[in-house]
């Protein structure tokens, strides 16, 4: 553990790959990740529509998780859970949140702040007809963040379903479907030389957005 330690502290990166000025931003920050994201994806990321989601439970206590972004709009970025797993019992008690994407191929991330409210039931009954079949079959099976006595208990649920649907449409389960995050705050980070990073905030104000600088 001590040699891991100490191979970690030596680990240096220097950034240099592009540069951020608050001129080069387009005014709408939903713009901005939109030309973000498809650089992303030109740029073969594995991915890069994952995206750290944070919660905080009504204790004030707070959990983290990978998720794929779905969607966005100017409404904000949905994912889609089961409502009763860990992430979605901190959303009932406290719908504050946070997202961060990371793109280190691009030496970029994303920080986006603001509160997460359920999509439309017909939007998610939109999206989960569109997933793989064993997926939705997926969905029913697991208690998500539940515990389980082992893997055979999750695995002759999931055979108990297959039999249950087969040849048939599978419904979305009323406890799983979208979440949007609607922002009031979006950061966008460039990695620089010596760690002298740019980073350009958008935050929300009278409904319009504010573009400031912040010290890396």
């Amino acid at each position: 553990m001590e040699s891991t330690s100490k191979e970690i502290n030596k680990l240096r990166l220097e950034y240099s790959k592009e540069i951020l000025d608050e001129k080069m931003v387009n005014s709408n920050p939903i713009v901005q990740f939109d030309l973000w994201m498809k650089e992303a994806l030109n740029a073969d990321i594995p991915e890069p529509h994952a995206m750290n989601v944070s919660t905080v439970s009504k204790e004030g206590k707070p959990s983290s998780r990978i998720v794929l972004l779905r969607n966005f709009s100017e409404n904000g970025f949905v994912f889609y859970t089961n409502y009763n797993s860990k992430k979605g019992n901190d959303i009932s008690e406290n719908n504050c949140a946070a997202i961060n994407f990371f793109w280190p191929q691009l030496e970029r991330q994303i920080r986006i702040e603001g509160k997460l409210q359920k999509v439309d039931s017909k939007i998610s009954d939109e999206y989960f007809a569109s997933r793989p079949h064993d997926s939705q079959l997926g969905a029913w099976a697991s208690n998500q963040s539940e515990v389980l006595k082992n893997r055979q208990e999750l695995e002759e649920k999931f055979v108990a379903l297959e039999e249950k649907f087969a040849g048939k449409n599978v419904p979305r389960p009323e406890h799983w479907g979208g979440y949007c995050l609607v922002p009031d705050s979006i950061e966008f980070w460039q990695g620089r030389p010596s760690r002298i990073h740019d980073r350009i905030k958008f935050t929300t104000v009278n409904n319009e957005w504010k573009i400031e600088r912040l010290s890396p």
